[in-house]
C-alpha cells in the first residue's frame, strides 16, 4: 500500500530533504539519528498512518516529542515526531488534565495553576509530559504523591495492529500495567488523561555550599542523616555540580564547585525542617522560600539550552555514604575527564506504595544519577567505574534517567517485572515494531 493511501496531510521527510535535520533537532545534541523517513504527526490519525506504514514495510518505528530523550536505534526505520500535538485541557472539577503527545510540562503547570492544581511534573518545564510519565515520572513532589505513572486515568494510543485504542485500568489491565513503566514499547501514546493534585504553593528552593570550602562528603553524610528525620511529604535531592569558568554562566557560579540540597514541601514548618542543613557549613546561596507552584522549576534551575550529555542511574537499597563519598571524588572537579553532575534523590514515602503499573524498585531508598556533558565514550570512562563503586547497594536502574544508555536492558526491571513485560511485548508487538528506549525482545 502506498503511504499516500493512509493520509494526504502527513508530511514525510527523508535524508537530504529540506527540513529533515531541523525536524530531528532537539534538546539532546550528543547522539545523531538518521531514520529512513520522519513523519510529522499533528493528530492521532497521523500517528496511526505512520504505524501502519511501518508495519506494512516491516521496519521499526520510534517516537520523538521534544528531544529531551531520544528514541532507541531505529536505523532504516521510521520516526514519528509529535511536537505539533500540544493541546492541554484541564477539568478543574475532576482534577484531571488531558495532554497530547507533544506537550511539555511547563504547559501543563501553566494550564492547571489558575485552578489551584498541579501535575506531578519533573524539575525541567521543557521535558515532554507523556514520555516522562510512561517511564515512571519522578516528580518534585514524589515522596508525597508517588510516581506520575500512578496518577494516569487513561491512555490513547496506536498499537502495532494499527488500532487506535483508549486504555484504562478497567478496560485493559495488562496493557495499562505494561504501558506505565514500560515506555513506548507497546504502542505510540497520543494522549494521556492524568490526575492533578491540589497544590497552589509550596516551600522549596535550594541551599547551596561551596564544595571547595566545605567537604562535600561531610555534607552528604549530613544530608543522609537529615533524610531520616523528615516527613514523607518532603521531597529532596543532593547535588554536586562543578561549573566551568565560562562567560555563559552567572559570575557567582563560574569555576565553582557547588554542592546543594534541593527541597520541595507542601506542608507547614518548612523553615524548621531545613534548619539542620543550614548548620552544615557556610551557605553560598539560599533560595528556600514559599513560592507559587508555577515557580517550582526554579528549585533545580535545570539548563534550558540544547547540549550533548550522557548519563545513567542506580537505585539503591540504602545510601552507603562511604561509597557515595568515593563516587563524589571520582566524578568531582579534580578527577579529570568530562564535567559530571551528580544528583542523589531521596525516595520512599508514597513512592514505596504499590500501584497497578510496571514501575519497578519501589523499595529503593535513594536514586543516584550521574550525567556527563559531552562525548559518550569519555563519559562512560568516568561513569562506569563510579557506578561500580555503588554495586553492592544497587538494586536496579531508572529508565527515566538512562540518558543515552537506554539500549542497555540490564537492571531496568526486576526479574518478575521484566518477564511479564516481555510476555506482553510478545502479545501486543510480536514483530518488535516499536523501538523506543530499549528492546524488550532482548529480555525474553
Amino acid at each position: 500500500m502506498n503511504f499516500a493511501d493512509h493520509t494526504a496531510d502527513l508530511l514525510a521527510l527523508r535524508p537530504g530533504d529540506p527540513g529533515y535535520d531541523d525536524e530531528l533537532a532537539g534538546f539532546q545534541t550528543g547522539f545523531a539519528q538518521r531514520p529512513a523517513v520522519v513523519f510529522t504527526a499533528a493528530s492521532a490519525e497521523d500517528v496511526n498512518a505512520a504505524v501502519r506504514y511501518a508495519a506494512e514495510h516491516n521496519v521499526p518505528i520510534g517516537v520523538q516529542a521534544t528531544g529531551h530523550g531520544l528514541p532507541g536505534a531505529c536505523a532504516g526505520g521510521v520516526l514519528v515526531t509529535t511536537r505539533r500535538m500540544d493541546r492541554v485541557t484541564v477539568d478543574p472539577e475532576a482534577r484531571t488534565a488531558r495532554v497530547q503527545a507533544g506537550v511539555r510540562w511547563g504547559q501543563v503547570v501553566a494550564a492547571a495553576e489558575p485552578y489551584g492544581l498541579a501535575p506531578l511534573n519533573g524539575s525541567a518545564p521543557s521535558v515532554g509530559a507523556v514520555s516522562y510519565t510512561l517511564s515512571g515520572g519522578l516528580s518534585i513532589l514524589a515522596r508525597e504523591f508517588g510516581y506520575a505513572a500512578d496518577h494516569v486515568r487513561s491512555l490513547d494510543l496506536v498499537t502495532a495492529d494499527g488500532r487506535l485504542r483508549q486504555v484504562t485500568r478497567e478496560s485493559d489491565p495488562d496493557l495499562y500495567w505494561a504501558l506505565l513503566g514500560g515506555g513506548h514499547n507497546f504502542g505510540i501514546v497520543t494522549e494521556l488523561e492524568i490526575g492533578l493534585v491540589p497544590v497552589r504553593t509550596l516551600y522549596g528552593g535550594s541551599l547551596a555550599f561551596d564544595g571547595r570550602e566545605v567537604d562535600p562528603a561531610a555534607l552528604l553524610r549530613a544530608y543522609e542523616e537529615w533524610t531520616r528525620t523528615v516527613p514523607d511529604g518532603l521531597t529532596s535531592s543532593f547535588a554536586a555540580v562543578p561549573y566551568p569558568d565560562i562567560p555563559a554562566l552567572p559570575p557567582q557560579l563560574r569555576g565553582r564547585y557547588v554542592v546543594s540540597v534541593r527541597v520541595a514541601y507542601t506542608g507547614t514548618g518548612g523553615e524548621q525542617l531545613v534548619a539542620p542543613l543550614r548548620e552544615s557549613g557556610p551557605v553560598l546561596a539560599d533560595s528556600l522560600r514559599e513560592m507559587p507552584y508555577a515557580e517550582s522549576h526554579t528549585i533545580h534551575s535545570d539548563p534550558d539550552f540544547p547540549h550533548a550529555y550522557y548519563g545513567d542511574s542506580a537505585v539503591l537499597s540504602e545510601l552507603d555514604v562511604e561509597r557515595a563519598g568515593e563516587v563524589l571524588a571520582a566524578v568531582g572537579p579534580d578527577a579529570g575527564g568530562p564535567m559530571c553532575v551528580l544528583q542523589i534523590n531521596h525516595l520512599g514515602g508514597a513512592l514505596a506504595r504499590p500501584a497497578p503499573n510496571s514501575v519497578p524498585y519501589r523499595e529503593g531508598r535513594f536514586l543516584v544519577r550521574l550525567l556527563a556533558v559531552g562525548d559518550r565514550d569519555a563519559a562512560r570512562a568516568v561513569l562506569d567505574p563510579a557506578f561500580a563503586l555503588l554495586a553492592p547497594v544497587t538494586i536496579g536502574r531508572a529508565l527515566n534517567f538512562a540518558f543515552g544508555a537506554g539500549d542497555r536492558t540490564d537492571g531496568l526491571y526486576d526479574a518478575g517485572t521484566q518477564k511479564r513485560l516481555a510476555e506482553l511485548k510478545s502479545s501486543y508487538d510480536p514483530a518488535n515494531l516499536f523501538c523506543r528506549n530499549y528492546n524488550l525482545s532482548a529480555c525474553r
